[in-house]
């Protein structure tokens, strides 16, 4: 028999690697003539890192670069010279976690630090970027990022703007002449999990722009500036910015990474999946055992147990979900295609148990499956 063990992380409690782990032992402690394949996954967001790099087998490059505010911040990423695969979290560099919340203005901040962190990638031998656009402190439609790779936006005078959100309708020319040549030898990939158009009601200033601390008046002022600067996108490029699904994400940098970079927007699990050679790794499997921190009716919109359920009905496997917690009615576990589910929180005491001991009761979760098979 044949199990596959594709979770995402527990937040906070347990790493996909660990959760893999502990069933691991749970299963061949009843079964050890089990074949056990690990492949933890991730859709994108925090912890993504980690289990990038336990496919890519890369090592972590530091470099100094802009933070939103012009400001020197370490950031890093991830290289592989084998496979010439570079991973890079525009967070790293663009991100809110590198600000106090009190700090928070994202008319005045910058992507800049992102697209160095692409440079130093591109100047290291990269063939292929993976670029993560979550938790952007920006809506700068990714200017700043592009300035770094030799983009000029001018305004009216002929003269360079400072690549923020605040001066997007400022720009009435894109200089493409010293743009940097080694863009067209790299493959740029998107993690983008929303799909948000660029301005509008549901745009990247009023959806994301008060959490990034734009204040109403702020809030009008970038929708304006990506309006503006989505019609001079048209003109160079003839990219309707407004048809591109997620282009609004992370404060532009969803359509910035197809204008400026060539890239493809993909959901975040699909990339991860893509990576480990997921669905080529699912011959003549009898299981797959997935599991993240709370399985709900949100586990269905792009998280990492949709992508597994998604592989796994197309290959006719059977998936068993071990989760922290399960907060869902009726049938609508065998509705979503999970033929069998347990959780952490049904062999812990409390919350804080099940959060400190989740390793010991995921073990317990696999050794109760096993004795079923």
């Amino acid at each position: 028999m044949k199990i596959v063990l594709a979770p995402d992380k527990f937040k906070n409690s347990l790493t996909g690697l660990e959760f893999c782990n502990a069933v691991e032992e749970g299963v061949l402690a009843v079964n050890p003539d089990i074949d056990i394949v690990k492949l933890p996954l991730a859709d994108g967001g925090d912890g993504t890192i980690e289990v990038v790099n336990y496919y890519l087998k890369g090592n972590v490059v530091n470099v100094e670069v802009n933070n939103p505010f012009f400001k020197p911040v370490s950031a890093s990423y991830l290289y592989a010279e084998n496979s010439k695969t570079a991973f890079i979290e525009m967070a790293e560099a663009s991100g809110v976690k590198l600000l106090n919340f009190e700090d928070f203005d994202c008319k005045n901040a910058t992507t800049l630090g992102t697209g160095e962190m692409i440079v130093d990638a591109i100047n290291k031998g990269a063939k292929t970027i993976i670029l993560g656009i979550g938790g952007s402190a920006t809506n700068d439609c990714g200017i700043g990022m592009a300035t770094a790779l030799g983009y000029r936006f001018l305004d009216k005078n002929d003269k360079e703007i400072k690549p923020i959100g605040a001066n997007l309708s400022k720009i009435v020319s894109i200089d493409v002449s010293q743009v940097n040549k080694k863009l067209n030898n790299v493959i740029f990939k998107v993690a983008c999990d929303v799909t948000n158009p660029l301005y509008g009601e549901q745009g990247a200033a009023y959806i994301y722009g008060a959490q990034k601390g734009a204040t109403a008046e702020d809030i009008i002022l970038l929708d304006k500036g990506l309006e503006d600067f989505s019609k001079l996108i048209n003109v160079v490029f003839n990219i309707d910015a407004q048809t591109i699904k997620g282009a609004g994400a992370a404060g532009g940098m969803g359509i910035a990474s197809k204008v400026f970079l060539n890239g493809t927007l993909e959901r975040g699990i699909q990339l991860i999946k893509d990576l480990a050679q997921f669905d080529a790794q699912l011959d003549n499997t009898d299981w797959i055992i997935t599991g993240e921190g709370k399985l709900d009716t949100q586990t269905m919109s792009g998280k990492t147990i949709q992508g597994v359920l998604s592989s796994a009905k197309a290959k006719k496997i059977k998936v068993a979900a071990f989760c922290g917690a399960i907060d869902l009615e009726g049938n609508q576990e065998k509705d979503f295609g999970i033929a069998y589910a347990d959780a952490v929180i049904n062999y812990a005491k409390d919350l804080n148990d099940a959060m400190s001991n989740s390793y010991k009761y995921t073990k317990n979760m696999a050794l109760k499956f096993s004795k079923h098979l």
